[in-house]
Order: structure tokens, then C-alpha cells, then sequence
């Protein structure tokens, strides 16, 4: 313990970049939880694969585990050329101690910017622009992160309910058919959707309902 606070009050040059290194990555490591959900793609696949869950009314099937491993490394797989240009633009120069952590900052918004700006709807934006009653954008950097985030993660969210309706359709007209033949039959007090699971789930296999969603989702962005 003693070490680690030498390294941090020495004033030799190397120590002191070390030290930099080094509260970078714990700053870096304390947020990504936060940059993973709201700056990045993984709001808008989680919402969507749990839809998916929820209209073929399988409770835990898949499980919620499988569900976040396969929208991290989704997420990891389209953010995969914002990360790398944050890494070649922003993280490499620091590292070999060419920028300043400032300059750095900027270099590594800009990419999460523009990808963010993307996706974002500009109804979204104005909102928070008028709540902080700010001057309009002349180009994307002038785009506090501040402003920018919240309407991406607004964005995100009403595109994945948007892509969630559609998924739920189909099977609503499966619950709707079996809950009329079932009434018709006179059995009233058999639930509807324990006759209609198994048709959904053969429906959804048939199609290839994984494959389809995974593809839209990508098509998407």
C-alpha cells in the first residue's frame, strides 16, 4: 500500500505517467457500466431479445444470463470500429504520452458522438436542448455528452419498443386464434396459453426467429 502511494506522490516524469495510467483506468472501469448501457447499442438489443422472451410467454427460457451474454458481445460486435478508432485516436497517442488526457477526452467523444448522433432522433435532442435552454449545434462536436446521451438512450428505447410491437404481433394472432378455438369448444377454463406455447415456440423454430432478430437488429444500426 505504501508503494502504491509513493508512486502516486512521486514527481519523477515516469512515475507520474504511470500514476496517470493508472486513474485513468480506474475512472474508465468505475463508469463503463454506464458507457455500456447508455452510449452504446446495448439498450436497444437487451430491450428487443427480451421482448422476444416475453411474446413466446417461455418465463426464464431463455434464461436472462444467456440473454445479457449475447447483447454484450453483440454490442462489442457493432461497436467493434467505434472502440478500435477510440483505441487508435485517443488511447494509443496517451499511452505513448503524445496527447494529454484532455485532448485525449476529446479524440474519444467524437466517435461515440457521431455514432450516437446516428441513432438519435433529432425530437430527442431538442428536447434537451431546450431544457438547458442551449444554443443550437452548429456540428456534432459542439454536442455537450451531457445533452447527447440522454436523447440517444430516449432514441434507443423507443426503437427497441418499435421493433418489440412487431415481434409481438404474430404471436398475439396465435393467442387470439387458439383463445377463439378454445372458447368455441366450450372450454372455457383451460388456459389459452398453455395450448398456444407449443405453437409459438414450433412457429418461431420454423422460421428461424433467432436468426431473424438477430438480423434485424444488426440491419438496424
Amino acid at each position: 500500500m505504501n508503494e502504491f502511494m509513493e508512486l502516486f506522490n512521486s514527481s519523477d516524469p515516469e512515475n507520474v505517467s504511470t500514476s496517470v495510467k493508472l486513474l485513468l483506468m480506474l475512472t474508465v472501469l468505475s463508469i463503463a457500466p454506464s458507457i455500456l448501457i447508455l452510449m452504446t447499442c446495448f439498450t436497444r438489443i437487451i430491450i428487443v431479445l427480451s421482448f422476444v422472451r416475453t411474446a413466446l410467454a417461455t418465463q426464464q427460457m431463455p434464461p436472462t444470463q444467456v440473454l445479457l451474454g449475447l447483447s454484450l458481445f453483440l454490442t462489442f460486435f457493432i461497436m467493434s470500429p467505434v472502440l478500435q478508432e477510440v483505441n487508435d485516436e485517443a488511447l494509443t497517442p496517451l499511452f505513448n504520452e503524445e496527447i494529454n488526457l484532455e485532448e485525449a477526452y476529446t479524440r474519444a467523444s467524437g466517435p461515440f458522438k457521431e455514432f450516437m448522433s446516428e441513432q438519435t432522433r433529432q425530437k430527442d435532442l431538442q428536447l434537451f436542448l431546450n431544457y438547458t435552454q442551449a444554443e443550437q449545434p452548429e456540428s456534432i462536436d459542439d454536442i455537450p455528452l451531457t445533452t447527447l446521451v440522454p436523447a440517444f438512450a430516449l432514441s434507443e428505447i423507443k426503437t427497441a419498443f418499435q421493433i418489440g410491437f412487431m415481434i409481438f404481433i404474430p404471436f398475439l394472432v396465435i393467442d387470439m386464434i387458439v383463445a377463439s378455438v378454445l372458447m368455441s369448444m366450450g372450454m372455457m377454463m383451460l388456459p389459452p396459453v398453455m395450448i398456444s406455447l407449443p405453437f409459438k415456440i414450433l412457429l418461431f423454430v420454423l422460421i428461424d426467429g433467432w436468426y431473424l432478430v438477430i438480423e434485424s437488429l444488426l440491419q438496424s444500426f
